[in-house]
């Protein structure tokens, strides 16, 4: 493992791109069947799941945490317990788009997000990337949007759509980060923790574009 330096901080912590690849594609493998879940959740969710969906991804992801270093296979399996879980929380957002528009744009929505994603990976792999500073930029980032969407349900100072924008920049950011993380070796993380970080940027990412290619064409 190499760290190059300035001003005698670390910068960029970097690995041989071979040594990292089989990470990456337990990391990609992990987080393509924690969709499939997801979609499996969405389509069974009933119409009540949205506050049962959340309160479960919430518990999940602290269980995970609390699982990732005794049982490792434990934790996978609360990963997909989150996924499914996942689902229920966002089926009544798809199925909302789903009756208003139609299937195309939750399907245009999320051939994006995964050709964007896949472009973050290559571009992630490609170039040495700080994802600390990235992360750490975004995340205050991402803090302050959420504390000026708040502010804006009282005193209405940005539109949907801005914000819209705002957050996918943001998650973008975040994204590039998580895949020059594994580029990086982990960081310390295992694949299942990894996974969890990439899988909860597309959720994100694929609600963002959900609601800007929809927003236009909603009917009422």
């Amino acid at each position: 493992m190499y760290v190059n330096q300035t001003n005698g901080y670390p910068t960029v912590i970097d690995v041989p791109r071979e040594g990292t690849a089989p990470l990456l594609a337990k990391v990609l493998g992990i987080t393509a069947v924690g969709f499939l879940i997801t979609a499996l959740g969405v389509a069974t969710a009933p119409a009540w799941s949205m506050l049962p969906g959340l309160i479960a991804v919430f518990a999940l992801i602290f269980a995970i945490n609390g699982a990732r270093r005794r049982s490792p296979g434990l934790a996978l399996g609360l990963f997909f317990a989150l996924a499914y879980f996942m689902g229920w929380e966002i089926a009544p957002i798809v199925h909302a788009y789903l009756r208003a528009i139609g299937p195309q744009v939750v399907f245009q929505a999320a051939v994006v997000t995964g050709l964007g994603m896949t472009a973050m990976a290559c571009g992630a792999y490609l170039f040495a990337i700080d994802y600390r500073r990235i992360s750490g930029i975004a995340g205050a980032a991402l803090l302050v949007l959420i504390l000026a969407g708040i502010v804006s349900m009282f005193v209405h100072f940005i539109s949907p759509t801005t914000y819209s924008w705002i957050a996918l920049v943001i998650f973008t950011a975040l994204t590039v980060a998580d895949f020059a993380r594994i580029r990086a070796g982990g960081d310390g993380m295992n694949a299942t923790q990894l996974a969890v970080s990439i899988y909860l940027d597309g959720i994100n990412i694929f609600l963002i574009l959900l609601q800007l290619f929809g927003g236009g064409r909603r009917r009422d």
